[in-house]
């Protein structure tokens, strides 16, 4: 009898995820917002608030975890590299809180599971602007009693499957909402991406996509205006309307890696970068480094550059600090970060969180 000789798919979902991580950068290339000169169209996006980091230990590594860690909370990971999610292994909630410029407040909550290979995560992210003074050209003084509100909401539903012990891939659909006294502006925003862990070496690597969507525009009551007009009764107004233009969401592809090592005694050392391309803004090549001893408290340092510094209102280096507490098996984390910034006051940044 002749052998029978049977070809092995051993190795068909490495080679699927590395036929898809191609295809994935192949398609940011393409993009029209990833070739474009981003900082000759700076601050003309839509929901420019997508690009602010909500998390302190984001923000206390400079921005530079495309990559994910193998300790950091799934539901952090996702704001990103969604494929990151996988550092979630069993159950996860956090809670973040950010005292921003103008009492702004900025509030990023989120749950995670594990289900074998795959993760699934909801996350939240609020802005509140408070009261805000209305003047206009009737009333140009400021009335205390007399004031508008705006906010933003950000709500991401995010599926993550590790294909084999190296190779994970994620995605995350957002859907958006800005609000503008009585004006409102809806969309919806999609980001993936993927993370290849070399062995046992420490060394990780990922790429992420971030913001690809249709273009937003507001529509509602507040964008009727009236126009003086000759009506059926003679000279008057009529009623009118602005045409809000639509604008393009902030698209972003990154490229990162980090890479741990232990060190003497009880302490390990983790040093990670990243490069960002901002279809709206100059690009970003961002760094950070971790010190953590057993597992229990961390310092850490960032920086964020780009081509002209002067454009920024941030300066180019971040701080922080964490807690990490295993207290019969559950997971509690504090984290801590500080933003300074070279024109208003620096931000402060906390975040909670839990695992099981």
């Amino acid at each position: 009898m002749p052998a029978v000789h049977r070809t092995s798919n051993r190795y068909t979902p490495m080679k699927t995820s590395i036929l898809a991580l191609a295809a994935l950068v192949g398609v940011a290339l393409a993009a029209p917002g990833a070739r474009a000169q981003g900082d000759d169209r700076a601050g003309t996006a839509a929901m420019e608030e997508l690009l602010v980091p909500v998390t302190a230990r984001t923000v206390a590594l400079g921005t530079s975890l495309t990559s994910g860690l193998a300790n950091l909370s799934g539901v952090e990971a996702v704001q990103s590299n969604p494929a990151a999610l996988m550092t979630n292994n069993g159950t996860s909630a956090l809670f973040s809180r950010t005292e921003y410029w103008a009492d702004i407040g900025v509030n990023y909550f989120g749950v995670a599971q594990r289900f074998g290979a795959n993760n699934v995560a909801i996350s939240l992210t609020s802005w509140d602007y408070g009261e805000i003074l209305r003047t206009d050209e009737q009333n140009p003084e400021n009335d205390p009693n007399v004031t508008w509100e705006a906010s933003t909401l950000v709500i991401g539903a995010t599926f993550a499957r590790q294909f084999t012990d190296r190779i994970s891939a994620g995605a995350t659909l957002k859907a958006l909402n800005r609000s503008l006294d009585d004006a409102n502006s809806n969309g919806l925003a999609f980001d993936a991406g993927m993370t290849y862990v070399v062995g046992e070496s420490g060394l990780r690597f990922g790429v992420s996509l971030q913001n690809f969507g249709p273009e937003m525009d507001f529509s509602g009551s507040g964008l009727a205006v009236p126009i003086p007009g000759e009506g059926p009764e003679g000279e008057g107004e009529q009623a009118g309307e602005i045409d809000d233009l639509p604008a393009e969401l902030p698209s972003l592809l990154s490229f990162g890696a980090a890479y741990t090592r232990p060190m003497a005694g009880s302490l390990s050392l983790t040093g990670m970068a990243s490069y960002r391309s901002n279809a709206y803004d100059l690009d970003q090549y961002t760094a950070g480094v971790e010190v953590g001893y057993a597992n229990l408290f961390y310092v850490r340092g960032g920086v964020n550059v780009t081509s002209d510094t002067e454009q920024h209102a941030w300066e180019i280096w971040n701080v922080g600090a964490g807690l990490n507490f295993n207290l019969a098996g559950t997971n509690l984390l504090v984290d801590y970060a500080f933003r300074p910034s070279s024109v208003f006051d620096g931000v402060h940044m906390f975040t909670v969180g839990v695992g099981l």
